[in-house]
């Protein structure tokens, strides 16, 4: 069990989510307020762009450029300076909301989506997992997944791994030259979790956010917990930053009826706290 204590660094925020390390400072996307920031060294946070169809995850290219999902209208984005571009319309294979992203060293971008009205609470379905190329072209690459969310890439580039919120679990995949995905299998079974946002160290070992029961955990391969740690909130993404990647940022938000409402009331909140083992991978 972790002895550390997750200390609040940002507060005030309406639905924090997707956050990234990227260029000595921690980038999110605020859902409700529609803007991806960045938190510098100096605790305060920048707006680098808005997104109206309310952003989500976030990746780079290998030239620089920001990728980000836009969630409503299902679609990528990639910023070129100050003006967001489409990079590829989703909405043919998504059957609901786009949610978390992980971009590859060649540009290749993996969206989820929700698969079903989740704020309606309508019935839970399974749907797909999204690859887009660089040059804009989409395609599923996997199918049967309950919400895939958060999604990393071992960093020799080989697995890829997805929470799937509503299976309690943890898929792999092979990911061959072309980007494509097979030889799925369950990574970890965590009963009683919702895994949400998740990040990889260099031990093999995943950092996953769970609303549901109010934790982060710290999970191996085949499901062994080695790390628990209760949230004040409901956690929903975490990411290893900081100074040598030794640092836990962990976002939590509360799901409201509108999204006016998480505007209004700013439950959303980053704690940070340090741990021993260095992040890698991707994101």
């Amino acid at each position: 069990m972790s002895k550390a204590v997750p200390q609040l660094i940002v507060g005030q925020l309406a639905f924090p989510e997707s956050p990234r390390w990227h260029n000595g400072a921690l980038w999110f996307s605020d859902f409700y307020t529609q803007q991806v920031q960045r938190l510098g060294p100096d605790g305060s946070c920048e707006t680098v762009t808005t997104v109206p169809g309310q952003p989500s995850g976030l990746g780079w290219l290998p030239d620089g450029r920001l990728l980000v999902v836009s969630m409503k209208d299902r679609r990528l984005l990639r910023l070129d300076g100050a003006t967001l571009s489409e990079v590829a319309d989703l909405s043919s294979l998504a059957p609901f909301h786009c949610n978390d992203m992980v971009v590859d060293a060649k540009g290749r971008a993996y969206i989820g989506n929700f698969g079903f009205d989740f704020l309606a609470r309508a019935e839970p379905r399974a749907t797909t997992l999204i690859l887009v190329t660089p040059d804009g072209r989409p395609s599923v690459v996997a199918d049967e997944l309950m919400f895939p969310n958060g999604c990393i890439i071992t960093p020799d580039g080989g697995t890829l791994i997805v929470a799937e919120s509503y299976a309690a679990r943890l898929t792999a995949f092979d990911i061959t030259d072309d980007g494509s995905l097979r030889g799925r299998r369950t990574w970890a079974a965590l009963p009683g979790s919702s895994p949400d946002g998740i990040c990889l160290d260099a031990e093999n070992a995943v950092w996953l956010a769970s609303p549901a029961s109010r934790e982060v955990l710290r999970v191996r391969e085949g499901g062994e917990v080695t790390h628990r740690v209760p949230m004040p909130g409901q956690p929903v993404a975490c990411m290893l930053g900081g100074a040598q990647r030794r640092t836990l940022y962990i976002l939590s938000g509360k799901v409201m009826v509108t999204p006016e409402q998480s505007c209004e009331m700013r439950t959303g909140t980053i704690h940070a706290m340090p741990v021993e083992v260095a992040g890698a991978g991707r994101p």
